[in-house]
C-alpha cells in the first residue's frame, strides 16, 4: 500500500437538483419523484492532491462522482508495487465495484485538488431498485468503467516506451480542447505505463525537443499538442 494523506474533507450537503455537471453524472435522468426517494444526505467533499478518498479493501460507505479535478485508481501488484489502473476525470464515478461486494478494490487518490459528491450506498440501492432510469445508468457506468480500465491497460502497457508515453499523452487530452493535455508527476506516469520515472522524463523531453508538444506551465503539468501526427503509432 502506498503512503496516503488523509484529512477531513466534508464541505456540506450537495444540491443534486442544481448541480452544474448534473448531465454528466449519475443523477442526470432523475425526476422529482426519484429525488423524493433520497432520504440520506449526499455529501459535498473536497480533497487536496495526494489525499485518499478510499483505500483498497476498505468497507464501502458510498460511491463518488467526480465534479472537478483528477483521481488515480491504484491497485497493488502481487509483489507490492503500486499500479495505476485508471485515471478519472470530471463526470466519472469512483467506487462502483462496492455495489457488488461492499468493499473498494483500489486506492482512490486525488491527483489534483478535487471536488466530489459522496453518495451513500443506501441511496444507490434504493434508487437502483425503484428507479429504472438510475438502474440503467448505473449499469452503463459500470460497464463503461470496466471497458475503460481494460482500454487503459491495453493501450498503455504494450509497445515501446515512446508508444506508451505518446498514448498516455493522447489519453490525457482535455475533453473541451483536444490540443491541451494535463499530465502529472513522472513517477505516477511511470506507474501507469509500467516504465521507470527516468524513462518517462526522457520521452517527454524528446517530444518537447521535437516540438510535438510544448509546456504551458513551469511545473510540467500542462502542455499543448503541436504535432498530433507525431504522437500516433508508427
Amino acid at each position: 500500500m502506498i503512503p496516503i494523506k488523509t484529512e477531513s474533507a466534508w464541505k456540506g450537503t450537495s444540491d443534486c437538483r442544481n448541480c452544474g455537471i448534473r448531465d454528466m453524472v449519475l443523477f442526470a435522468d432523475l425526476n422529482e419523484q426519484d429525488f423524493g426517494l433520497i432520504h440520506a444526505p449526499i455529501d459535498d467533499m473536497e480533497y487536496h492532491a495526494g489525499a485518499a478518498l478510499f483505500q483498497e479493501g476498505d468497507s464501502a460507505v458510498g460511491i463518488f462522482t467526480l465534479r472537478k479535478g483528477m483521481i488515480k485508481l491504484v491497485r497493488s501488484t502481487n509483489d507490492g508495487r503500486p499500479r495505476i489502473v485508471r485515471v478519472l476525470r470530471a463526470g466519472d464515478v469512483a467506487g462502483l465495484e462496492a455495489l457488488g461486494n461492499s468493499r473498494y478494490d483500489t486506492d482512490a487518490i486525488a491527483l489534483t485538488d478535487v471536488s466530489v459528491c459522496r453518495i451513500p450506498l443506501s441511496v444507490i440501492h434504493t434508487l437502483g431498485s425503484q428507479s429504472p432510469r438510475l438502474h440503467q445508468r448505473l449499469m452503463e457506468k459500470w460497464s463503461r468503467a470496466l471497458r475503460d480500465a481494460d482500454d487503459w491497460l491495453a493501450d498503455l502497457n504494450f509497445g515501446t516506451a515512446r508508444n506508451r508515453v505518446c498514448n498516455f499523452v493522447l489519453k490525457m487530452r482535455s475533453t473541451t480542447d483536444a490540443q491541451i493535455v494535463t499530465l502529472f508527476a513522472r513517477e505516477d506516469m511511470g506507474a501507469m505505463v509500467d516504465l521507470k520515472m527516468e524513462t518517462v522524463s526522457r520521452e517527454i523531453s524528446a517530444l518537447i525537443r521535437e516540438q510535438a508538444i510544448e509546456p504551458l506551465d513551469k511545473t510540467g503539468r500542462i502542455y499543448r499538442i503541436l504535432k498530433p501526427e507525431q504522437l500516433q503509432p508508427a
